[in-house]
């Protein structure tokens, strides 16, 4: 399966990859249609930076939702 192509429904799985990997349990804070797809670049490359990193320190977390609230629409 390829990410590269910027559609809702690669938009979906990357949000819930990063939900996963952030063990958010209130999913409802993390829907993808909250995303638009003019950012799936950037949302994307915070994935790929989350797969390659694995386990995140509590700091790097914190800043990591922070960039993802920026994305927000």
């Amino acid at each position: 399966m390829s990410l590269n192509e910027p559609t809702q429904k690669n938009m979906n799985i990357i949000v819930n990859e990063i939900a996963e990997h952030l063990q958010v349990v209130n999913r409802s804070i993390m829907k993808p249609e909250d995303f638009d797809l003019e950012k799936y670049s950037e949302l994307k490359s915070l994935r790929d930076m989350l797969v390659a990193k694995g386990n995140l320190s509590v700091a790097e977390t914190q800043a990591f939702i922070e960039e993802l609230a920026s994305l927000r629409k």
